[in-house]
């Protein structure tokens, strides 16, 4: 199965490493993402999502249209597209 596009990155908290993604297609809590970069293409890294979080508030799912944070390992920019694995 290939990777589907499921967002972009809009900001990145350093301070706590949560990433800002812009939900394009829904994903869910256990889904494992790859970020790769927008332009060249580069994966930078995959993660399994342990937690995300809209308004401040933990969300099991992540729906169309949604702004939602998720904790990451690494420092991703703006603009880094997201993919589901």
């Amino acid at each position: 199965m290939a990777d589907k596009k499921i967002g972009k990155v809009s900001h990145y908290y350093n301070h706590l490493g949560v990433a800002i993604i812009e939900v394009t297609a829904p994903f869910a809590v256990g889904d494992t993402l790859k970020f790769v970069r927008h332009g060249d293409g580069e994966e930078l890294f995959q993660q399994a999502i342990s937690s995300i979080q809209e308004e401040h508030k933990q969300i099991e799912n992540a729906k169309k249209g949604q702004s939602v944070g998720v904790k990451v390992d690494k420092i991703v920019h703006e603009n880094v597209e997201v993919f589901k694995v």
